[in-house]
């Protein structure tokens, strides 16, 4: 499925022309690669906002270029993963995975690399802070990752990722590991004069020695959140960070 979505995408490009006022050298810079299709990271560089600019349609933003991207950054990581840790079961490598490739993640990145001084924007998108937001950094992460494998191939998608994503791979992983989601989650709860939220132990498996556990986390009467561990603090803590995202908070 990856390798015919990648002939489809690669067959509507064809012209080298600069039409948008992209200056390729620095953005060949930034992303330290040598691309040879411009109009492949046009498009991955193209925000919806900007389509009734120039007369375009839906089709022609990074949207789809941000779906191919998701997949090939998910395969990377988790090949990563798979090898660094080869005594971790699935659910510690999802967990690891999730992290990693989240938008906060991805974003932070993205800002890293000024990539916002790229992305083609409407005005209105460009005065409301669009260039700073956080899901429009995200999504133009994985179209530009998209773009790379369409471009150059898996291989040059490989490096790109591990060079500016999964080098700084354990800082990451420390830092979200400590990242307080419950404490998070309760402050929103509160702020929302919602009440506290309510977590639930859904189940624990396996012996006594290496339990896991599965926690549910609702505010009021809504389930926001399933955490999977082998503590109960661990567990919460992951039922937590589902629920921002949930939210919309992280």
């Amino acid at each position: 499925m990856l390798s015919q979505l990648k002939l489809h995408l690669k067959s509507l490009f064809s012209s080298d022309e600069n039409h948008y006022q992209i200056d390729f050298a620095s953005l060949k810079d930034t992303l330290g690669y040598d691309f040879k299709n411009h109009d492949l990271f046009v498009q991955a560089l193209k925000h919806r906002s900007y389509l009734p600019v120039i007369q375009e349609q839906r089709l022609d933003s990074n949207e789809r270029l941000e779906l191919l991207g998701d997949a090939v950054l998910g395969l990377v990581v988790v090949d990563f993963l798979y090898d660094r840790f080869p005594s971790k079961e699935e659910g510690e490598l999802t967990n690891m995975k999730s992290l990693v490739v989240s938008r906060k993640i991805l974003a932070r990145i993205a800002r890293a690399l000024k990539l916002g001084d790229f992305l083609l924007l409407s005005d209105s998108e460009e005065k409301a802070g669009g260039r700073h937001r956080a899901s429009i950094n995200a999504d133009a992460m994985e179209a530009v990752i998209a773009a790379i494998y369409l471009d150059g191939g898996l291989q040059e998608a490989r490096r790109f990722i591990e060079a500016k994503i999964l080098g700084n791979f354990d800082d990451i992983i420390h830092d979200e590991l400590h990242t307080n989601f419950k404490s998070m989650l309760l402050e929103y709860s509160q702020s929302q004069d919602l009440g506290s939220p309510c977590y639930n132990v859904k189940s624990v498996a396996g012996p006594d020695h290496e339990r896991i556990f599965t926690i549910q986390v609702k505010i009021q009467d809504d389930v926001l959140g399933l955490g999977t561990a082998n503590s109960k603090k661990r567990a919460e803590q992951l039922a937590a960070r589902e629920a921002l995202k949930h939210l919309y908070l992280i």
